[in-house]
């Protein structure tokens, strides 16, 4: 539900920027920059831990596929 009224929120702003913007204030550019800041982070990206310790990077076996 926060990420729904932030959406209105943010679309508000943009929308009141790009129609009317001698009639907007610091509370609409900091709404609009803050979530096209947001938009831009990567937030599906992990840091890459590597192997555990003790396991090895390929399955057990010589590597050769199997029989289907």
């Amino acid at each position: 539900m926060a990420g729904l009224l932030g959406g209105v929120l943010w679309w508000w702003a943009v929308l009141r920027l790009a129609l009317v913007p001698e009639r907007t204030g610091l509370l609409e550019g900091v709404l609009a920059a803050g979530g096209w800041g947001l938009g831009l982070l990567p937030v599906h990206a992990t840091a890459y831990a590597g192997p555990r310790r003790g396991a090895s990077a390929m399955p057990p076996g010589d590597g050769a596929p199997g029989p289907r």
